[in-house]
């Protein structure tokens, strides 16, 4: 059995290792979507734009080359709707964002 190894940083990280870390930030960013599309939604406009924060910079923790081309199309344009005007639109946009982030995951 061979395995690649990929060196970043002085670490060594084998290919598995990088799916992994990548399949995490995937589901915290998801979780963190989910949160903002809650907080609008309730109401609740500071939890919400803190959770927005957050998935921005959970965005920049993922390695956008391991990638599907669709994922990154989605991790380019998450900047875009979660600075919209409209915060029902950003709920809905952020909850469709989220279930498709935790279904790309979930296929890792």
């Amino acid at each position: 059995m061979v395995i690649q190894m990929i060196i970043t940083k002085n670490e060594p990280f084998t290919t598995e290792e990088i799916v992994k870390k990548n399949k995490i930030a995937l589901e915290s960013l998801s979780m963190d979507l989910k949160r903002v599309a809650l907080g609008y939604n309730r109401g609740s406009d500071r939890m919400a734009e803190r959770f927005s924060e957050e998935a921005k910079k959970r965005k920049d923790e993922i390695n956008v080359d391991d990638v599907s081309l669709y994922i990154k199309k989605l991790l380019s344009s998450l900047d875009k709707i979660l600075n919209g005007d409209n915060k029902t639109i950003i709920s809905e946009n952020a909850l469709m964002y989220s279930t498709l982030f935790q279904n790309y995951s979930r296929s890792l």
